[in-house]
């Protein structure tokens, strides 16, 4: 099976062309081990059926799994849900979503991960057609009350059922974590929900930007860049955290570990200084490790990377550089 991810996959993918026909699209966000995906394919034969999952473990479990199956209606990708969403599915072509026991993060400094939030919402609302459906399960109280609220805030969205939730959902296959929950005497909630004719949020996708580098003249060397490294963390506005980690040396190059966050991507990649022909001369810019997408917070991370190379010398001034906006 051909392996899939959200950083190599065009933005926005084109579902048709990977598939190999146009049919209805069903995305099943954080699959686990499988089991509701592979029932999804099996009852949904004329359905393009799309799994994200993030887990190295469950993706190898599950690619293995459709491969011995011969689901050929299945694709798995790796990817954070924001990342699917906002990178790869343009507005209005999802027929299905599924949302099975997602991860709760019950502690407070962590509640930003959780799934379940308004940004994230919208983007899904964004990408439902109309008519199309949203089904999310837990087992977790707290959640489903937080979900509820959520759900019944969200104009663009119908509750189907006659109850906020239900406790029990006729036809649905039980999940490997579904199954434990219910030994374990843990209710479980369902919802569901339908795409209603209300405008849905603007949530465009988000494509990838020019190829970025900065050119900048230095009397410093190589060595003497390197020497002068050390890691530190940048936040340039409120959505953004950049991390320089550590410094190489190569045999005619510096190579910076670098790590950025933005709320749809989370990339770990190079930023390489190598020099030119003109003396003194060096250009910055992103390397092949990680498969690096020219982002927003990408191209902050190397104006970041060029504004900290100019300060290290009194002499040091930039050239040239490609920055977009940045």
């Amino acid at each position: 099976m051909q392996k899939l991810s959200s950083i190599r996959l065009p933005w926005p993918t084109d579902w048709a062309a990977l598939f190999g026909a146009e049919r209805p699209l069903i995305l099943e966000i954080g699959f686990g081990y499988g089991a509701f995906l592979k029932h999804l394919a099996r009852t949904n034969p004329d359905a393009n059926i799309v799994g994200i999952e993030i887990a190295n473990q469950c993706l190898a479990s599950v690619e293995r799994a459709v491969e011995r199956e011969k689901l050929t209606n299945v694709r798995i990708i790796q990817s954070m849900a924001e990342t699917a969403l906002h990178h790869l599915f343009t507005p209005a072509t999802l027929s299905q979503v599924h949302i099975n026991f997602p991860d709760p993060w019950f502690k407070s400094r962590h509640s930003h991960r959780r799934l379940m939030q308004r940004d994230t919402l919208d983007v899904i609302v964004s990408r439902l057609q109309p008519e199309a459906a949203l089904y999310l399960a837990t087992d977790i109280i707290e959640y489903a009350e937080m979900s509820a609220e959520l759900l019944a805030s969200t104009p663009g969205l119908d509750n189907v059922l006659p109850t906020p939730w239900a406790n029990a959902m006729v036809g649905r296959v039980v999940t490997k974590y579904e199954g434990r929950a219910q030994r374990e005497g843990r209710a479980c909630y369902y919802f569901a929900y339908r795409r209603n004719a209300q405008p849905a949020p603007e949530v465009p996708v988000i494509v990838e930007g020019e190829m970025t580098h900065v050119v900048f003249k230095t009397p410093l060397s190589l060595d003497d860049i390197l020497a002068r490294f050390e890691g530190v963390e940048n936040r340039p506005d409120a959505d953004t955290i950049i991390k320089s980690l550590h410094s190489y040396r190569g045999d005619n190059v510096v190579m910076f570990e670098m790590f950025t966050h933005e709320p749809t991507i989370d990339q770990h990649y190079a930023l390489v200084v190598s020099p030119r022909e003109n003396d003194n001369e060096y250009t910055l810019k992103v390397g092949t490790l990680g498969y690096p997408r020219h982002t927003p917070g990408l191209q902050k991370a190397v104006a970041f990377m060029g504004d900290w190379l100019v300060r290290l010398h009194p002499d040091a001034v930039i050239v040239h550089h490609k920055l977009g906006e940045y």
